[in-house]
């Protein structure tokens, strides 16, 4: 047994002890304090909120006052889209409440209901039916849409299905069959109402989950090729859906059948040009341009505030996007992996939705009844995406909770 040999004490005397302790509490004082969260991202959808409600109000005032509906109110789609955004506001700060560990526990049990909701909206009676289109619950003071809902609960679901199954993500069995059966059951229910741009938006957010998760990457080629022929299939079998391909490829063909709404809001665009004809100018609103408050807000846009304002818009969905990713990115470095993939998820679903927005306004994707993020009229639509903001900023605070080193 080796002795214990006693040395010197190296150990510093009480009042250096007090002294240098006294240097590294000054020392941190005089550091700028780490931010609790990305006020940069809160910026941004303000900024498009507030630009959402003023664009809502002079897309809508035409339409508004020309309604019996309405009762010729043109503030009435304001009011309501006010109301719209107060609530979606209050609901992300609550969600903004909700630590991400019980978001995991519930993401089950969310998609569950979204499932019961997607069955419920197609029953008899129940669901309520819009341009050939049964989408909406009735609530008698509002309308609740379950596929803006299901949204969320699938970035939940995938990111938790992901995490739960990454040692089996290589195998096709147990890792990738799961998923897909559950994906083709949402999507069958989304398709019956029909809702092919939900079903398209939650596609890319299950496969970007999956691949961003590690998924074996024979699996995920095969994914792509099996939803290209999916898609394909469902266009050539759906008359209306081919009728509005058809129509996006040469909407001057028939401007005045399919390719109405199309060469209309290209029309917008055009006359937009640079600086559009102000604020309040528009003439496409006046009953020219279909659904200028909700699907076409942005055509309305271009012609009012021109390629600047389009491209500002443009920047704002960009830098969300990049930041959401971002703090996926720092999630997963601190091993937080399901938050990780919620934020990437959340980045996925906000980019790609508003791509396509902006792509059916500019001619460039087929016609597709998929809303502006945090800008276009609906309120199932407002609230989701606000709660998504909210789940994205909840990771952000718990990524800067453990980097100071403080249990979340």
């Amino acid at each position: 047994m080796r002795r214990q040999i006693a040395g010197p004490d190296l150990s510093p005397a009480p009042h250096v002890m007090r002294a240098t302790e006294q240097m590294f509490y000054t020392d941190v004082k005089q550091q700028a304090p780490m931010a609790e969260y990305d006020h940069s991202v809160v910026w941004a959808a303000m900024l498009l909120l507030g630009l959402g409600l003023v664009m809502v109000y002079s897309a809508s005032i035409a339409i508004a006052e020309g309604s019996r509906a309405t009762g010729h109110q043109p503030m009435y789609y304001l009011v309501r889209h006010g109301v719209f955004v107060a609530v979606s506001v209050l609901m992300g700060l609550i969600a903004f409440q909700i630590p991400l560990r019980l978001w995991q526990q519930a993401a089950p049990y969310l998609f569950l209901v979204g499932l019961a909701l997607l069955v419920l909206v197609l029953a008899p009676g129940i669901g309520r039916e819009v341009n050939g289109s049964r989408r909406w619950l009735s609530l008698y003071f509002v309308n609740l849409q379950p596929s803006e809902l299901i949204k969320l609960a699938v970035v939940l679901y995938a990111a938790d299905y992901t995490v739960r199954k990454a040692a089996f993500l290589h195998s096709f069995r147990k890792g990738f069959l799961p998923m897909l059966v559950v994906m083709l059951l949402t999507g069958g229910l989304l398709l019956r109402e029909p809702d092919f741009g939900a079903f398209a938006v939650i596609s890319v957010i299950a496969m970007g989950i999956l691949f961003l998760g590690g998924i074996n990457w024979r699996l995920f080629a095969g994914l792509i090729v099996m939803l290209m022929i999916g898609f394909l299939v469902l266009i050539l079998t759906s008359p209306y859906r081919l009728q509005r391909v058809i129509g996006f490829m040469d909407p001057w063909a028939d401007p005045y059948g399919k390719g109405y709404q199309l060469s209309h809001a290209l029309i917008a665009f055009g006359r937009g040009e640079w600086f559009g004809v102000g604020l309040g100018g528009s003439v496409e609103k006046l009953f020219y341009l279909p659904e200028a408050h909700t699907d076409f807000l942005l055509a309305v846009i271009a012609e009012e505030l021109g390629f600047l304002g389009v491209a500002a818009i443009i920047l704002l969905f960009a830098w969300v996007v990049a930041r959401a990713f971002a703090i996926g990115q720092r999630a997963a470095a601190l091993e937080r992996y399901f938050p990780a993939l919620v934020a990437q998820g959340i980045a996925l679903w906000i980019g790609v939705q508003a791509i396509i927005n902006m792509g059916v306004n500019m001619g460039v994707l087929p016609t597709k009844g998929l809303t502006l993020p945090l800008l276009s009229f609906g309120g199932s639509a407002m609230a989701t995406t606000c709660c998504a903001i909210a789940v994205l900023l909840r990771i952000d605070w718990e990524n800067r909770q453990v980097m100071r080193g403080l249990a979340v």
